[in-house]
């Protein structure tokens, strides 16, 4: 058994244990700290990281972010200026600027995604209902991009919709989603500021027509792809039809040009046989006679028939010794 002076100097050895671990925190470099005294803030916030004492038990350390956060908004239809409805899903960034004030005003960090759920729909319900949804969808690049498209011969892109005509594609633009966007933010910070925020950014992270909208959307889509298609259909056609034209064109012209070149060629032949035929004849008539009858021989068929009498010349050298008659 222990002696009681042992268990006393044990027991006061814990207290103080205790009272020295509850009287030290640490603050990491993501944090920031308030210290309140019986619920009530006690000198200024604590934003360096590092080891840090307080009065234990009366004293409590309250620690905050310190670091950038994301709120996500729900998707809200909203009428544009031009009297389209559309669904809005925006996004945005912020942080506690003020520690002391954040708590006094705000709290916990599920306060704060209220209030920014109140604030910051109402600024982009407010600006999405003041522009045109054209200004919403573009940005303030558009024309320098529509330009490049034009300089590398780029088919422009074709947006097709309600609020999309032609003649609004042709118009510039006023503001652009990137100008509405810092006016969101300019609009906002200062309903945020008061809770001891700060929002460094609000993005629009999706724009679509509502449901009603959608399928005639659509509809005009593909009506506009398939007038696109069936123009480039019809002027392949008519490419086609003119290469087709001009090949048809080519062969008739070479095919008259080669029949020209071989009759030229069949008749210079033919006046050249003539010529050979002529001036063998011219030196020997009976050779050629008997040359010709000597072919004719040959070149009668089995199945012809001739009806000659046995004094016809055809026969003149089948007579006798062969020899031809002499005159």
């Amino acid at each position: 058994m222990f002696p009681r002076e042992a268990k006393i100097g044990l027991a006061v050895l814990v207290v103080l244990l205790i009272i020295a671990v509850s009287s030290f925190f640490v603050v990491s470099e993501t944090q920031q700290v308030v210290i309140t005294q019986f619920g009530r803030p006690v000198g200024e916030p604590i934003t360096e990281a590092g080891l840090h004492f307080k009065l234990p038990i009366i004293q409590t350390a309250n620690f905050f972010e310190k670091r950038i956060m994301k709120w996500d908004g729900r998707p809200d239809q909203i009428a544009t200026r031009d009297k389209k409805y559309i669904w809005v899903d925006t996004t945005a960034r912020w942080r506690i600027r003020d520690p002391l004030l954040f708590m006094e005003r705000v709290g916990t960090f599920a306060t704060a995604q209220s209030r920014l759920d109140g604030i910051i729909d109402s600024v982009v319900r407010d600006r999405v209902s003041d522009n045109d949804l054209v200004e919403l969808v573009r940005s303030e690049g558009w024309e320098e991009a529509k330009r490049q498209f034009s300089g590398a011969s780029v088919p422009e892109p074709v947006i097709v919709g309600p609020g999309f005509e032609n003649a609004e594609q042709n118009e510039p633009l006023k503001k652009g989603r990137e100008q509405i966007t810092r006016e969101m933010v300019a609009d906002a910070s200062k309903l945020i500021s008061e809770f001891g925020m700060q929002l460094l950014d609000i993005r629009v992270t999706r724009i679509n027509y509502v449901e009603s909208v959608q399928q005639k959307v659509f509809d005009r889509m593909i009506s506009e792809r398939k007038r696109i298609a069936a123009q480039y259909r019809s002027e392949g056609e008519g490419e086609r039809a003119a290469i087709l034209g001009q090949m048809d064109r080519e062969l008739a012209r070479l095919t008259s040009e080669a029949y020209r070149k071989s009759q030229e060629i069949r008749g210079k032949a033919d006046a050249e046989a003539t010529r050979i035929f002529a001036e063998s004849y011219g030196q020997d008539s009976e050779f050629f006679s008997l040359y010709k009858t000597l072919d004719l021989y040959r070149n009668f068929g089995s199945n012809s028939s001739f009806l000659l009498s046995t004094d016809a010349d055809f026969f003149k050298y089948l007579k006798g010794s062969g020899e031809p008659p002499r005159k």
